[in-house]
């Protein structure tokens, strides 16, 4: 038996266990305003921001997407979040639309637009957590080529040389699709450092067609600040989506907000 020194009290077998899952929460004791705002996107923003200006962890903009396939079975990994539009209450991500994420993230089929996603921002320095459920559709090509010019030329190159989620026989497979690809776009590589590749003046990589950004549209936004003796304050905003062109490409109409507290 061992003693929790925040509950006080024996637990059993918690001495068996690594350090790691023994936990060290110290909460802040920080509240959610009172009233709540009739919009989350401001407190989104603002707490996007802190986590980049505090820089207790390397990608603050990393966050958890979760998806599930035509069985309901969830899956789950970190991406980064590469643009937030507050006003439509939209959050951005790119990848692979071939890949396991892509084909669930837009209904477990493929296709255009039309899944169901769920994401978590959480930056455990900062006792916060942004949790946003909503609906997908791709980003417009011309957004998604804007943003794939802004990578750094091997990985431009990189996109084309991964079939994503795929099985792979060996490494060596991986490196020889990615030696191929860079000798596609003029790239020359006399060993596998990055110092020992020469990359043409002005190299142009094109956007593979089946690579680029996805629009999570929030219908559901939770706020969670952590608090003493787990009183945590927690609130949700809620709101309906209507089908509708955006930016010439599918994407979807919010209407108002609705919020309330919920129970820790």
């Amino acid at each position: 038996m061992s003693v929790d020194p925040k509950m006080g009290r024996a637990t059993a077998g918690l001495a068996d266990q690594p350090d790691a899952l023994r936990g060290a929460c110290t909460f802040a004791n920080l509240t959610l305003p009172e009233p709540l705002p009739a919009e989350p996107m401001g407190l989104v923003m603002e707490w996007i921001n802190l986590a980049g200006t505090s820089k207790t962890q390397p990608n603050p903009n990393a966050m958890t997407l979760a998806t599930v396939d035509g069985q309901g079975r969830p899956s789950a990994r970190i991406v980064l979040c590469r643009k937030i539009d507050a006003a439509r209450g939209v959050f951005v991500f790119y990848t692979n639309y071939d890949s396991r994420k892509g084909l669930e993230a837009e209904g477990a089929g493929g296709g255009a637009g039309g899944g169901h996603v769920a994401l978590v921002f959480h930056w455990d320095h900062l006792d916060r957590q942004i949790r946003i459920e909503g609906r997908v559709t791709r980003s417009p090509e011309a957004e998604s080529d804007a943003y794939f010019a802004t990578r750094p030329a091997l990985s431009r190159v990189a996109a084309w040389a991964s079939d994503q989620s795929r099985p792979l026989a060996s490494r060596a497979q991986l490196l020889e699709q990615n030696r191929a690809a860079e000798a596609r776009f003029g790239v020359v590589r006399r060993g596998e450092q990055d110092s020992e590749v020469e990359v043409p003046p002005g190299l142009v990589v094109p956007r593979p067609g089946n690579w680029g950004g996805f629009r999570v549209w929030a219908e559901h936004v939770e706020l969670w600040l952590g608090h003493s003796t787990r009183l945590h304050d927690r609130a949700r905003w809620s709101r309906a989506l209507t089908a509708s062109e955006v930016d010439g490409a599918a994407g979807y109409a919010g209407g108002g907000w609705t919020c309330t507290r919920l129970q820790p």
